[in-house]
């Protein structure tokens, strides 16, 4: 069925209402893919619900964490059956069929919650959107990325947190013991030489090489999870699961009283659902912290995860330790030997002149090849230079 210019009437009107309940949920949108969707939904019709939705999925979602949140809000906000017929004659967030209740996102419930009608002004709401528009200046958005994520207000907390998972953390390449052909090398590839040499009359004209592969280091991450963490621990593993989701070899663990390994929740690939199902693991979340106690499970259990001396350790954490101070340094030890590097990630380097003399915090200076900050947006976008610059120190 063609529905002739999809740019106007109802059909406009639920498409462009779509979009931007797209754009609530945390999905990038703006006027050129709303406009493609209509250009789209006009191509394909609307006679077939999977059709329709391939179509507008497919030039309104350009990232991959993004796919599972549209298909959830397209059948939730496209609930009606009866779509080819409902489309043209009434939005369908309003029909009169009431889905039934699902287990949705947090992104996806509140990307539908209630919103004034298009056209309609209300002097207090505009004055508020006012306020909050002059609120982010460029001086004062800058404020909030030097901002201390534990002094955030809750509103200023969820944007910090959405805006912590576009920051990018590369890890550092490392050659590895594959090779490949390459232009220089310590060794020949004689197959490629000889295959070379075939094509001349088996003249050597030229020696082909092979190089070493470079890969990424494999990481392994202690999050900790105690009282004092706490406003970090979530948005910090939000940060962690956006900015290494491309990483191969990655295993995270967080710590509190006991080790909990979320390596399981990491593949989720949603952001949203990861931090439900890490929220779900813990059971020791605000409780105190037994780095030493963790460590020594990590060493018993989970052994094997660190591939060789080749592992980037990073340890989150304040450092205030409340187990054995002896455990800590001999399990510390163990870590130190089995890794490349030991990074320690404190939120506490936001005090100036911040020094560790708690006993665990001391024990764990002395072993850790670095201590950075991770207490605010800037840091963490500094964090990934700060990788580079330690891993090409020397061990301490």
């Amino acid at each position: 069925m063609q529905l002739g210019d999809s740019r106007t009437g109802k059909l406009a009107d639920n498409i462009a209402g779509f979009g931007r309940a797209l754009r609530r949920a945390g999905v990038r949108m703006d006027s050129a893919r709303i406009a493609l969707a209509q250009d789209a939904a006009q191509l394909v019709g609307v006679d077939e619900r999977f059709d329709f939705g391939a179509a507008l999925e497919s030039v309104m979602v350009s990232r991959e964490q993004d796919r599972d949140i549209f298909r959830e809000l397209f059948d939730v906000y496209f609930r009606n059956p009866d779509i080819a017929a409902k489309l043209l004659t009434q939005m369908l967030p309003s029909a009169e069929a009431r889905a039934e209740p699902t287990k949705r996102r947090p992104r996806v419930s509140e990307a539908l919650l209630p919103q004034k009608a298009f056209g309609q002004k209300d002097r207090k709401k505009e004055e508020e959107k006012i306020d909050l528009d002059a609120a982010m200046t460029a001086s004062d958005s800058n404020v909030l990325r030097h901002a201390d994520f534990n002094a955030l207000s809750s509103k200023e907390y969820a944007l910090v947190e959405r805006l912590a998972r576009e920051v990018a953390l590369p890890i550092p390449m490392v050659a590895s013991r594959r090779t490949r052909p390459g232009v220089r090398g310590a060794s020949l590839h004689w197959g490629n030489t000889l295959r070379h040499a075939a094509r001349t009359g088996g003249e050597l004209m030229e020696l082909r090489k092979l190089t070493q592969r470079e890969e990424d280091l494999p990481l392994l991450v202690l999050v900790d999870v105690s009282g004092s963490m706490e406003r970090y621990a979530r948005l910090l593993l939000a940060f962690l699961h956006a900015a290494t989701r491309t990483h191969k070899r990655r295993n995270v663990f967080a710590f509190g009283t006991h080790l909990t390994d979320l390596s399981h929740a990491f593949r989720i690939a949603d952001t949203d659902a990861m931090l439900a199902a890490a929220s779900a693991a813990i059971d020791d979340f605000a409780g105190g912290t037994r780095l030493g106690e963790s460590l020594a499970t990590l060493r018993q259990t989970h052994e094997r995860k660190l591939v060789g001396r080749r592992t980037l350790v990073l340890i989150i954490s304040d450092g205030l330790d409340t187990g054995e101070p002896a455990e800590l340094d001999i399990e510390l030890q163990w870590l130190g030997r089995h890794c490349r590097k030991l990074l320690w990630l404190n939120p506490l380097l936001r005090f100036d002149g911040y020094a560790p003399l708690a006993q665990g915090a001391a024990v764990l200076h002395r072993h850790a090849d670095a201590m950075i900050a991770v207490h605010n947006l800037s840091k963490l976008e500094d964090l990934a230079a700060r990788l580079a610059e330690v891993m090409k120190a020397g061990r301490r």
